[in-house]
């Protein structure tokens, strides 16, 4: 079972990474059919299967040789290796349909963001609105209570204080930040919103470190913070709640 969900996992990536390219370009994501960047060729099927397709034709396009990107098997396996984990905590259920697809868009945010230092609003919509549906199946199905004022606050928390942020420094903290954190925040509620944003900025902060000491950024360079944002959801998604209980722990001992 867990080779399917890596199989799927890996087959989604391969369109997460049509997204990341034709989103910001403003471009369909439907039409038209996956082609070469390069010289417009239209791949075909056996051109198309996750990661084996770009080891076999050693990164190179088949029709003009030019070199394929890296981050097309590296996404294809992350999101394969994402959804196995999701797998393992949740096996198949709402949860695990709801969290691979989010954690997918959150893929798709981060290198748009770092790319183009964009977060499309449609992206954030979609989180907001696949969250609203989730945890109405989750009431209406098994009873779970929505809890909605708990979603509510980890909402205004994460985003009233990146609006701060955003003012105090004056356009070190982006509009687009500010409604991913609010979104993430609907889905965390008030306690693990404040950890995803303690993460945010504990990694942030050595991500920027290490792409400052190996010149990838310059000084001047704007570094976007999404990416960061989305790599903290996961670690609280997974491990939040061990994380609190240790610092609690640690508080009275």
């Amino acid at each position: 079972m867990i080779v399917l969900i890596f199989v799927f996992g890996a087959i989604l990536g391969s369109f997460l990474n049509v997204c990341i390219y034709r989103i910001p370009r403003e471009e369909s994501i439907v039409y038209p059919s996956s082609h070469c960047p390069n010289c417009g060729n239209s791949l075909k099927w056996y051109e198309l299967v996750p990661i084996f397709s770009f080891l076999i034709q050693k990164g190179k396009c088949r029709n003009c040789n030019s070199s394929i990107s890296i981050q097309y098997p590296i996404i294809e396996a992350l999101n394969g290796f994402i959804y196995c984990i999701v797998f393992y905590y949740y096996g198949f259920s709402i949860d695990f349909i709801f969290y691979s697809m989010i954690i997918s868009i959150l893929i798709v945010v981060s290198l748009i963001d770092y790319y183009h230092q964009i977060i499309p609003d449609l992206l954030v919509i979609i989180i907001l609105i696949s969250t609203i549906v989730h945890k109405t199946a989750l009431y209406l199905i098994y009873e779970v209570p929505f809890e909605l004022l708990n979603s509510v606050f980890g909402l205004l928390f994460g985003g009233v204080l990146f609006l701060i942020i955003a003012l105090v420094s004056k356009g070190g903290m982006g509009g687009g930040d500010i409604k991913l954190i609010s979104v993430l925040g609907f889905i965390f509620g008030f306690k693990r919103t404040i950890l995803n944003i303690l993460l945010s900025f504990i990694i942030g902060a050595f991500c920027s470190i290490f792409l400052l000491l190996f010149k990838v950024k310059g000084r001047k360079d704007a570094i976007p913070f999404g990416p960061f944002i989305n790599i903290a959801f996961v670690i609280t998604l997974f491990l939040g709640d061990t994380i609190i209980s240790w610092y609690i722990y640690g508080l009275y001992f």
